[in-house]
């Protein structure tokens, strides 16, 4: 941290809100501030955003990274005049002074907007941890890809039989939708790609294991779509193990509490995420999980001029006790309602309560597969994998990046080929 370094901001005479996170909260939140009134200051440790309902995509070699991320300069370029975005990682809080200290120095605000997001909960299990890939952002998806191409390259040049078993075993912990659509695009990887670029493995060596503590898939959707999912999965090959948690991998033995060991050099850890907000935040904030405590108004319990939004907020409500699903849709809203009540609040109108509007849930498990909920509405194949399309490339952020996707999916759709085949850089040595 550079103590007592002032970060650089131009003074235009207007109430200063700071907003650290550049996700799906934190930039709904600053473009919907637009015309309110307000410098808004973006910090982010990374200066672009990035697309993670996609970042198995990615791991799986079916999409380049460019297509998932977009700059955030380049996001805001058009708001200049109250907007401003410094790149830097956010270290702690000082709420009753409003400052906020960084690895870049430190700046004061009038308000504070806290949109941080979520990483990869290993339920302090320090050696999954250690040796365990999740999959929360670009580099880690990166990291699976050059991890799975290494390991075939690896396969394909040893003598010893045990070793290439492990090297094309792949095991996916945690059946949610990250789990169910990496598990289901390397299935379709092995049965279109592997034969042709690795016509010295057998295609049957390579086994994709999926692994869940609980006793179906795809638990927070209907029990329709959790059975059709299953059925995909286990009709492209994937085998799918339900009731066993796992409890070590030490970069070779998967060992699960039911008694199961597997021999793989690749473990994906989707099984679950937690908050991450920096420090600053006392116990009377605090809702579990790393969440902070919120009111209908996204208030931090016991912080004046403090907000939370997304995955870091834990707002209690009927329907949702334990706060939203930490997915992106609540976000998107949370964001939305928060800027519009500021807005409001400048035009002397009373701030409006959030209400999320759940918009349903998809997932999709390979080519023509998929399964959504949209309200009452449960469809499945090729109806809802065209629905699951169709709404990913929509919430993409920015023309090119939605161009790129979609093309790359319409020729992947007729070829079969996944041409992102690439180990830019060997995993391990960065």
């Amino acid at each position: 941290m550079a103590i007592g370094q002032e970060i650089s901001l131009p003074d235009n005479g207007l109430p200063r809100v700071v907003v650290v996170g550049g996700g799906f909260a934190g930039i709904n939140f600053a473009k919907h501030m637009r015309g309110a009134g307000y410098q808004v200051v973006l910090l982010d440790q990374n200066n672009f955003h990035q697309f993670q309902p996609l970042l198995y995509q990615v791991a799986t070699c079916g999409i380049e990274p460019d297509g998932i991320i977009y700059p955030l300069r380049k996001l805001f370029e058009k708001y200049s005049s109250h907007f401003r975005f410094r790149m830097c990682r956010v270290e702690r809080f000082d709420t009753g002074r409003k400052r906020i200290y960084t690895d870049a120095g430190e700046l004061g605000y009038d308000r504070l907007v806290i949109a941080t997001g979520s990483v990869t909960n290993f339920f302090g299990n320090a050696g999954l941890a250690k040796h365990a890939i999740g999959m929360k952002d670009i580099r880690e998806a990166l990291d699976i890809r050059s991890l799975m191409l290494q390991n075939l390259e690896r396969a394909a040049a040893t003598p010893d039989a045990a070793e290439r078993d492990a090297l094309t075993n792949f095991v996916i912990v945690g059946a949610g939708p990250s789990g169910v659509e990496t598990a289901g695009a390397l299935a379709e990887f092995r049965a279109h790609i592997l034969k042709g670029d690795y016509p010295d493995l057998d295609v049957e060596l390579m086994n994709i294991f999926l692994v869940q503590s609980g006793d179906c898939v795809l638990k927070g959707m209907s029990a329709h779509a959790s059975r059709r999912a299953l059925d995909d999965l286990r009709h492209l090959g994937v085998e799918v193990v339900l009731g066993h948690r796992v409890e070590s991998w030490d970069g070779l033995e998967v060992r699960t509490d039911a008694g199961l060991d597997l021999r793989a050099r690749t473990l994906i850890w989707t099984a679950g995420v937690e908050a991450c907000p920096p420090g600053g935040i006392g116990e009377d904030g605090a809702a579990g999980g790393g969440r902070l405590r919120v009111d209908r108004f996204h208030r931090v319990a016991g912080y004046d001029g403090v907000y939370a939004l997304g995955d870091v907020a834990c707002m209690s409500c009927p329907e949702f006790p334990s706060g939203h699903p930490m997915v992106a849709q609540p976000a998107i809203q949370q964001g939305r309602n928060l800027a519009r009540n500021f807005q409001r609040e400048r035009l002397g109108k009373a701030p409006r309560e959030f209400r999320y509007r759940d918009k349903g849930a998809m997932a999709t498990i390979g080519k023509r597969r998929a399964v959504a909920d949209i309200g009452k509405l449960q469809l499945g194949g090729f109806p809802a994998w065209l629905m699951w399309c169709f709404v990913h490339v929509l919430f993409l952020v920015g023309f090119r990046n939605k161009l790129l996707v979609f093309t790359g999916w319409v020729a992947n759709y007729f070829t079969y080929d996944r041409g992102n085949r690439f180990i830019v850089r060997r995993f391990g040595e960065h």
